[in-house]
């Protein structure tokens, strides 16, 4: 995995300039660098790197708090390095959404597994949720479907089986969806149903 862009958040310059020198033997771009806490979330908002690698102690907001906000708002995923290694702070940095860690000192030959292994749990998290949105969609769907079908049901006197061959008659003959379809039979049955002509339905 070459070519990674990368921003840096570390409030030594001199390690930022030593781990700044590493990705890029790595083949890696380095594509911001910042110094606090702030400048690491305007940064990554502005930049949209592939991956952010923080350090845990920074002044203005600290590395985990910036962590929580860059997975909160799914802006990359986060590599934090770190002098701490016992098990409250790992914990916290799972919490937190950082998805590799690093403890220092490490060498460069540690950096592209941590780096690798950050972005492919960053993937499989999109992934998941992308899952997840459409089965979520797909329910909403049904759910709305099965509204219209009992509209037109009550509407025309039709069966199950005719109402759903009306709306798809309709999403083709239209050219529109199924979900627009179903909303505009909806909206067409609660208009009925509050028509002076015919009254307010039970």
């Amino acid at each position: 995995m070459l070519d990674v862009k990368i921003l840096i958040a570390e409030d030594d310059a001199l390690q930022r300039l030593d781990l700044k020198r590493m990705l890029e033997q790595l083949g890696h771009c380095v594509v911001g660098e910042a110094e606090d806490g702030e400048q690491a979330c305007r940064l990554a908002r502005s930049l949209r790197p592939d991956l952010t690698i923080l350090d845990i102690m920074m002044p203005k907001i600290g590395g985990l708090e910036v962590a929580e906000i860059l997975s909160k708002e799914r802006l990359c995923p986060v590599l934090m390095l770190t002098a701490y290694s016992d098990a409250p702070m790992i914990e916290k940095a799972c919490k937190a959404g950082v998805l590799a860690y690093l403890v220092k000192p490490y060498r460069q030959q540690e950096l592209q597994p941590a780096i690798t292994i950050a972005i492919a749990r960053y993937r499989e998290l999109l992934a998941l949720e992308g899952a997840l949105e459409s089965t979520r969609e797909e329910r909403e769907l049904m759910e709305l479907m099965a509204k219209a079908q009992r509209a037109l049901m009550q509407l025309h006197e039709l069966t199950e089986r005719e109402a759903e061959r009306r709306l798809q008659a309709l999403a083709l003959s239209s050219g529109r969806s199924m979900r627009e379809v179903a909303e505009a039979v909806l909206l067409a049955y609660e208009t009925t149903s509050v028509s002076p002509k015919k009254g307010r339905r039970a």
